[in-house]
């Protein structure tokens, strides 16, 4: 801690130095005019060097279970925060980043919040927008060794970009940063999705930030670059990058988008035309053409509403940018950001509905007394959190149609670092107050498998997982089971009705070398081929175990429109795909 205390003081010097605003004024998300003219002045550099991670590393996704939640105490927005920490000390531990202990411990406790589970870091701070200058938690070997990697923040407030490494200093736990050297990348957590398995997504902001003749000082970087260094310290393999909004000055996607599990986005919709609707539906477009879920499945896209002023005014006209994706996991309790209960109300039953079992609290950010977002921000980006020590990894693709009287198997892989003792699918069909459980084998490389029998009538089916490690430690998925479950809707489908909703692609499509199919539950054998308009056949082959991804390969001379079927005790199925 010596060393991290004299680089605050070196820093704190400069900051006074420069002018920099005081750490007691209240600074926005956005640069303030004084910042602007500072930008050229500032070493956003670190002369300090971390080499990054040895070996396998993971970023672990929002949803995954954590053991702090962070925040800075801001005292402009004490209501706010209040709340917050009321909310999280029910889920885990909180740090409260402040130099007035005292006077923020009294007004939390004169309001009635036990401070067992709070803990005051003294250090001080530039702002409260802890989303983008807080670390973020990775693992080796997916679910080893905790520690937090740290980006150049890109404002010129010293105090804010050391803050990681006050926090892994305090939890004690490694820190490494992209600060120095041809390492040092500049990017925000407010601009970082991450899904836990190796795939995250951004706006082009982080191009534009380390691109030639960038105002921060660091290297140029190509995106190609840029990738390399995300996955050196944080283990990304797959980074896709949207193109900025226009009405957005901050450009962060957690501002209109945000991941609520492994395979679907929540995303903000305007009215037809409106602000930055149009973008928005281009960039999901992109995604979807282009890239597919870790589950090899195309992404499933929810829509919320983004709310208008009291006036009907959005972004293009005036209005602030407001929005429901702005939300944050803390374990079981989801914060959402509101503003109005005419336009609140629906869009936290649609959250509810979302994620039964979870608990689901609306924290108002656009009041007269505390206008968060009038300052570009809300619940999200002034929150963080740091993952719990050695985690209980359970990752799943549900299971959301079948049949009567079809047998569904159900695969997760299952990790933990003394290893997984047992695991088990809880189920039950609707209406029913007890689950019943089905022991999962395990297969290979942490994957366990069960299989349960559907109703012979159409009575949907609720389930979950749990597992225990050796070490004891157990957890279900979802997190919130058994109040919070998945649902298999079951509807009675002739066999090639059944196989034309559970063929799954083309994606992408448009495609130029590959393209994907997923055949959900649909069993072999299975012949492949492949025509083009003119009926001529150009490929085929045939597939033992249809159940599950396949990857077909598209010849260079093949171009324009050509079909794929699938043929099985199903019937036929075809599908278009788009070469260029």
């Amino acid at each position: 801690m010596k060393n991290f205390h004299q680089k605050i003081i070196l820093l704190f010097t400069f900051f006074l130095s420069v002018t920099i605003v005081s750490a007691q004024e209240f600074l926005p998300k956005n640069l303030t005019e004084n910042e602007k003219t500072l930008i050229s002045e500032f070493n956003f550099k670190s002369s300090r060097v971390t080499d990054p991670p040895v070996g396998p590393i993971r970023t672990m996704a929002e949803w995954e279970e954590i053991e702090y939640l962070l925040i800075t105490w801001e005292p402009s927005y004490p209501n706010i925060l209040r709340q917050i920490v009321e909310a999280a000390i029910q889920e885990c531990k909180v740090i409260i980043t402040t130099q007035n202990e005292t006077s923020v411990s009294n007004y939390l406790t004169s309001n009635g919040v036990d401070l067992t589970n709070v803990t005051f870091m003294d250090e001080p701070f530039n702002s409260i927008w802890i989303r983008d200058y807080a670390g973020n938690t990775i693992y080796s070997d997916d679910v080893g060794e905790r520690a937090l990697v740290d980006w150049i923040y890109n404002r010129p407030r010293p105090l804010d970009d050391v803050m990681p490494e006050a926090h892994a200093a305090l939890v004690g736990i490694p820190y490494y940063g992209t600060t120095s050297g041809t390492n040092d990348l500049v990017n925000t957590g407010g601009n970082f999705m991450s899904d836990g398995l190796g795939n995250a997504f951004a706006s082009s902001l982080i191009l534009n930030e380390n691109e030639a003749g960038n105002p921060y000082g660091v290297s140029t970087k190509t995106e190609e670059e840029i990738d390399a260094i995300m996955n050196l310290y944080m283990g990304i393999e797959s980074y896709i990058k949207m193109d900025v909004l226009p009405y957005d000055v901050i450009h962060h996607i957690d501002m209109h988008m945000k991941l609520l599990d492994e395979e679907t986005l929540l995303v903000s919709k305007y009215p037809e035309g409106v602000a930055d609707g149009p973008q928005i539906e281009e960039n999901i477009n992109y995604v979807l053409n282009n890239f597919q879920s870790p589950f090899g499945t195309p992404y499933k896209v929810k829509w919320i509403d983004a709310p208008p002023s009291t006036t009907g005014s959005y972004p293009d006209t005036g209005g602030y940018y407001r929005t429901y994706t702005n939300a944050v996991f803390i374990n079981k309790t989801v914060l959402v950001p509101t503003y109005r209960p005419e336009v609140d109300v629906p869009a936290l039953a649609q959250w509810q509905e979302m994620l039964p079992g979870y608990n689901i609290v609306g924290i108002d950010v656009d009041n007269s007394g505390e206008n968060l977002i009038a300052s570009l921000g809300a619940i999200h980006c002034i929150t963080h959190s740091i993952g719990v020590d050695e985690p209980l990894w359970i990752v799943h693709q549900p299971v959301s149609e079948s049949t009567p009287n079809a047998t569904v198997q159900l695969d997760a892989m299952i990790k933990h670092v003394s290893g997984i003792s047992t695991a088990s699918v809880f189920w039950r069909e609707t209406g029913n107050g007890t689950f019943t459980e089905t022991a999962m084998s395990f297969v290979s490389d942490d994957t366990w498998t069960a299989s349960i029998t559907m109703p012979p009538s159409e009575i949907n089916i609720e389930y979950y997982i749990e597992a225990e490690a050796n070490s004891g430690k157990t957890l279900a998925r979802p997190i919130v089971a058994p109040e919070g479950y998945w649902t298999i809707s079951l509807e009675s489908l002739s066999t090639e009705d059944w196989a034309e909703k559970n063929i799954s692609g083309p994606y992408p499509n448009p495609t130029n070398e590959k393209v994907n199919f997923n055949l959900n539950q649909i069993e072999g054998p299975i012949n492949v081929k492949i025509y083009n308009v003119l009926g001529q056949e150009l490929y085929q082959s045939s597939i033992e175990n249809g159940n599950g991804i396949i990857t077909l390969d598209l010849n260079a001379t093949w171009n324009g429109t050509i079909f794929v079927s699938f043929e099985g005790d199903f019937g036929r199925i075809n599908r278009k795909v788009i070469k260029y």
